[in-house]
Order: C-alpha cells, then sequence, then structure tokens
C-alpha cells in the first residue's frame, strides 16, 4: 500500500499538537482514524515516528527528518491544484479592506491566504486598526468593507453578523488562578493584577460593558495595543489579562497560557461584516466576502485557526460537501 497525503496530513497535525486527541479535532476527524492512520504511515515506513512520553507524542529522529518533507510534498500538491486551476479563473481586481486587531492579526491572514491561492489575481490590501477606527475608514470610503470585533453605532453603517466569539481570561502558568477552569468574577478580582487593551479597542469596550458591576475592584497596571505584547506580559507574570479566544489557540497547546472562562457573566460577542449604506461590493470582493463565511463553520472549536494546515483542512471538506 502506498503513503497517502491524507496520511501525512494526520502525521503533520499529531507533529504539531503532540496529542491524538487534539489532532484529531485539529482534522476534524475521529481518534480511532487518526490513530489508525499513523500505525499504517509506521508500518509503511518501517519503524515509529514519535517517542512516547506519557500522552504526548513527541518526534524521533526519522520523524523529524520526516516531517519538512511532508509539509513540502502538500504544498506543492496544492500548488499543482491551483496552479492547474489558475487559467480557468477569471476574477481579478483590487480589495481594500480593514480588520479591527484580534481579527486582522489571527484571522484574516489565513483566510487571505487561502483565498489567494485560489484567486490569485485579486490583489488585497489589508490595513488593521482598532474597531472605532476600522468603522471611520469604512465611512470614509477608503476601505470597502470592515471585519470588526467592537460596536459599530453609526447610521450609515450596515452590518452583517459574521460568526461569534468569547473573551476570556488568561494567566500565565505560574499564575495562582492557572489552576482553575473558570474566573468567578465575585471573588477573583481580590489581589489581582490587570494588563487592558488601549481605549478605543472593541475588546475593552466589551469588557468593560459586561464589567461594570466590579469596575472599582479592577487594579489595571498596564494597558498596551496588541494583543501579542499582552499574551507576552501575562506569560511573564505580570498578570492577568482579557482578550478573544481566538488569540491564544498556540499559546494554550503549548502550555504557555492558561485560559479561564468567565463565570457568571456571559463573555460571548458577535463578529461583524460592515460596509457604507447603498455601497455596491464588486465581484472579487463579494467573493471574498463570502469565502470568509468558512469561518461560521470553524467558530466552535476554533480549530482552523491554529495553523494554515488545520483552515485548508476545513476548506477542503467544505468543498467536498458542495459537491
Amino acid at each position: 500500500m502506498s503513503i497517502t497525503l491524507r496520511q501525512l496530513e494526520i502525521f503533520i497535525a499529531v507533529a504539531e499538537t503532540t496529542q491524538v486527541t487534539k489532532a484529531s479535532k485539529k482534522l476534524f476527524v475521529t481518534q480511532s482514524a487518526v490513530s489508525m492512520a499513523l500505525a499504517e504511515l509506521e508500518n509503511q515506513l518501517g519503524g515509529s515516528l514519535f517517542d512516547r512520553h506519557g500522552r504526548s507524542l513527541l518526534l524521533n529522529e526519522r520523524g523529524r527528518y520526516l516531517l519538512p518533507l511532508s509539509k513540502e510534498i502538500l504544498c506543492q500538491v496544492g500548488n499543482v491544484v491551483n496552479n492547474m486551476s489558475v487559467e480557468n479563473d477569471s476574477l481579478s481586481g483590487r480589495i481594500n479592506v480593514v480588520a479591527s486587531t484580534t481579527i486582522g492579526t489571527y484571522i484574516l491572514p489565513y483566510l487571505i491566504g487561502a483565498f489567494k491561492r485560489m484567486h490569485p489575481h485579486v490583489h488585497i490590501n489589508l490595513l488593521v486598526h482598532h474597531t472605532r477606527y476600522a468603522e471611520s475608514l469604512v465611512l470614509d470610503g477608503k476601505v470597502e468593507v470592515g471585519f470588526v470585533e467592537g460596536p459599530v453605532n453609526n447610521p450609515d453603517t450596515v452590518k452583517r453578523l459574521w460568526f461569534k466569539d468569547e473573551l476570556v481570561v488568561i494567566a500565565g502558568p505560574t499564575d495562582p488562578l492557572s489552576q482553575k477552569h473558570t474566573f468567578d468574577v465575585k471573588k477573583d478580582f481580590t489581589n489581582t493584577r490587570w494588563i487592558m487593551r488601549e481605549e478605543g479597542s472593541g475588546t475593552v469596550a466589551i469588557f468593560r460593558k459586561k464589567m461594570k458591576n466590579y469596575l472599582d475592584q479592577i487594579n489595571v497596571v498596564m494597558e498596551m495595543g496588541h494583543p501579542e505584547s499582552i499574551k507576552k506580559a501575562v506569560e511573564s507574570g505580570v498578570g492577568l489579562a482579557c482578550l478573544s479566544s481566538l488569540t491564544v489557540c498556540r499559546e494554550v497547546e503549548h502550555g504557555w497560557l492558561k485560559t479561564l472562562q468567565f463565570e457568571g457573566v456571559d463573555m460571548k460577542r458577535k463578529l461583524h461584516v460592515i460596509s457604507r449604506k447603498n455601497h455596491k461590493m464588486n465581484d472579487a470582493l463579494a467573493e471574498f466576502v463570502s469565502f470568509c463565511d468558512v469561518m461560521s463553520t470553524c467558530s466552535q472549536s476554533r480549530a482552523c485557526l491554529s495553523s494554515p494546515w488545520k483552515l485548508q483542512s476545513l476548506l477542503a471538506k467544505k468543498s467536498v460537501q458542495k459537491k
């Protein structure tokens, strides 16, 4: 039996997550399917690819040799498919979009990359700003569409629900609260220090609105303008923070950060696609906005946001379902 592309895809997923359970979630398949594919691959290659350490699977020397080759093979196959379909792709043009910080940093880059592979003649210009400024760019006509996480209230703004997100508490691995699974808003603000996003951020606006009864208990020791800076500060032990669950997929997988769901307050929020009233989208923009609706499928598990490979797997499944 020959080695299959699916076996290589599963091998990569296990290598990146170090666990069969996480790999199965990442690829939207059962754990037994992952275990079977991995066993078949190791059997075909005449030896193991991982060293078992408890529940973790760590690449051995053979596995470390195979990993970059596997990624290159899948990449080349993808290039063949895309290049063969380019001749039949008539979609072209320029798209100017803006996104608020979380979306522009952690969601749209993967989506744009996947879209560009399908439509290489479409040029996409992405700006990243906080929600308030993003809306102003849309209303001023400097961009055609925006993807935002904060509230928008201008009557000339048309908004459409994209998918739902949730804000969580993030703690460093040595923080006492990292041993918990939830953050009790009635008790756990005591003796905690907080790192906040800057004013104008959609995350801050929602946090302050939801926590209006507890603001006098929150000890803010630092404000930062980007989630990456906040994550590093939390990881180093400066304090706690409230960020979108979308921003910490990789850190949680590797154990660098711990997330806690808020207990007693609903911290779910809606992400929206916004445009100007009476603005008509061109074909390229309409296709891109429609393409981005894949997030409504991914939003429950967030798995497709941890790496481009996961998103490609989701897109492939959707393509098969359409056929």
